[in-house]
């Protein structure tokens, strides 16, 4: 006789989403179902964040190692040991693992089963020989790289996030199709490593970030070596005795590109493959599970959350995920999900991080808008550190009002935290400039921009007879 189980919530895949989901209602004592048919921890632990920002660090110190002279310090061209590149990668995450293991969430209290999930009826999931009839369903079964149509490509061999850190041995010139923030960010990493690099996209380079910080990012890659190819078609693809040759269409004409190995970053799409969604009344759509504003399927009992709901796919946006489908199951609170509020990053050397609205954006939905700019090259520390090329670009509205900023530089993914925060909480330029900023740091770049919003105040002649009497009576 099959088992039932009737928790309050069953969660269906052990990645960020489900992890997190799972972790906060085992917190306040709730009945938590975990299905995880595969790696718990997903793919941000074993074939994404985790192992590539593992590989950049190991390529940021060996370009470290390249640019040392020009702070006095002779060292030369580093010895890359490939092997122990990929043992550090295994590393990082062999230590974070545990975090994320079965064991750990069963002390929490959650039953965990290791199986493949798949739905029989609107109300009822099984898995492993058991039968889940939960209060709430979440799905949560992450994404997977999204294969073009390119003819020939199945036989020539490619890699994707689940192949490339399985690499004991660097390739001699990797070919990666998508220019994205995934794929520019292995493409700088494995060149800082040895490799030549070429790059194909179809359309515009990181293009959803704003031209003018991308092109920052982008200029640097060059500089470095990197061949970047934008608007140019992959006509088709073949296996040669070097490794793969790409037939391209450029806008200056056809050209055949060779390569030792193969990455593609071209796009992700939710998976939903073998969950039995139709059983359950589930739609889908091209990139995932169709949802509402509150992350809620059309099957009142279902929800989808991060990168298997088919919008926003970053680690923290699941988490955000997470976080406002509990308040709406365990506290009946209304939760609807505010991309505006989402900040991205791409890990690049300079980094590019933007939160809110581009100024694009900002003009289609805004009558006044401003745009405030300030390069690195005004401030000491990026003086000291060598790391002048970079521009913060803030978009307001009226009254000061912060619709979004953009950050191309050094850092940029650490200083978009304080721009977050200001935004998520309807904050102003002025609360920005009321703050103050340890000297040398990065983060006084923000504020630079912001005293340059106000500076034509002080032009007014109202405004100048105040700070004079300020002045003569201070």
């Amino acid at each position: 006789m099959t088992t039932v189980l009737h928790p309050d919530i069953c969660v269906i895949g052990g990645g960020s989403a489900g992890l997190s989901l799972a972790a906060g209602a085992a917190a306040f004592g709730v009945p938590v179902v975990l299905i995880e048919r595969g790696r718990m921890g997903g793919d941000c632990l074993n074939t994404g964040c985790v192992p590539s920002k593992a590989l950049i660090a190991a390529a940021r110190h060996a370009h470290a190692v390249r640019k040392a002279a020009e702070f006095g310090v002779s060292a030369g061209e580093p010895v890359i040991d490939f092997e122990k590149v990929h043992a550090h990668v295994r590393s990082v995450i062999a230590a974070i693992a545990p975090n994320d293991s079965v064991e750990r969430f069963t002390a929490m209290g959650v039953r965990v089963i290791e199986a493949e999930a798949r739905f029989v009826d609107r109300d009822t999931v099984m898995a492993g020989g058991l039968t889940i009839r939960a209060r709430r369903f979440v799905i949560a079964t992450g994404s997977s790289t999204i294969v073009p149509p390119i003819p020939g490509l199945a036989d020539a061999g490619y890699l994707t996030n689940e192949t490339l850190f399985d690499l004991t041995r660097p390739p001699e010139h990797l070919l990666v199709i998508g220019a994205g923030p995934a794929g520019l960010e292995m493409a700088q990493a494995h060149r800082r490593l040895g490799a030549k690099v070429t790059v194909i996209d179809a359309g515009r380079a990181l293009s959803g970030e704003d031209p003018e910080l991308a092109r920052i990012v982008l200029d640097r890659l060059r500089g470095e070596g990197i061949v970047i190819w934008e608007h140019a078609l992959v006509l088709a693809a073949e296996k040669t005795a070097g490794g793969v040759r790409l037939q391209c269409e450029t806008e200056t004409g056809s050209v055949t590109i060779d390569g030792s190995a193969l990455l593609l970053t071209t796009g992700r799409r939710g998976n939903t493959a073998g969950l039995g969604l139709e059983a359950a009344d589930v739609g889908v759509t091209a990139n995932g599970i169709a949802v509402d504003a509150s992350l809620r399927t059309g099957n009142r009992r279902v929800y989808a959350i991060g990168d298997a709901a088919g919008g926003l796919q970053f680690t923290h946006a699941a988490n955000y995920h997470a976080s406002l489908v509990l308040r709406e199951i365990l506290f009946r609170l209304p939760a609807r999900e505010n991309r505006d509020i989402v900040p991205r990053a791409t890990f690049t050397d300079p980094e590019i991080a933007a939160v809110g609205l581009g100024e694009d954006e900002a003009r289609r939905r805004y009558r006044q808008v401003n745009i405030l700019r300030w390069p690195y090259a005004e401030n000491d520390r990026a003086q000291a550190e060598r790391a002048t090329g970079g521009l913060i670009k803030i978009v307001a509205g009226r009254r000061g009002r912060i619709l979004g900023v953009t950050i191309a530089g050094a850092g940029a993914a650490e200083m978009i935290n304080m721009w977050s925060m200001a935004i998520a909480n309807g904050q102003g330029l002025r609360h920005v400039r009321g703050a103050v900023a340890p000297y040398p740091t990065m983060t006084e770049i923000g504020k630079r921009a912001v005293i340059a919003y106000y500076t034509p105040l002080t032009r007014k002649p109202a405004v100048r007879a105040i700070i004079r009497l300020l002045r003569r009576f201070g």
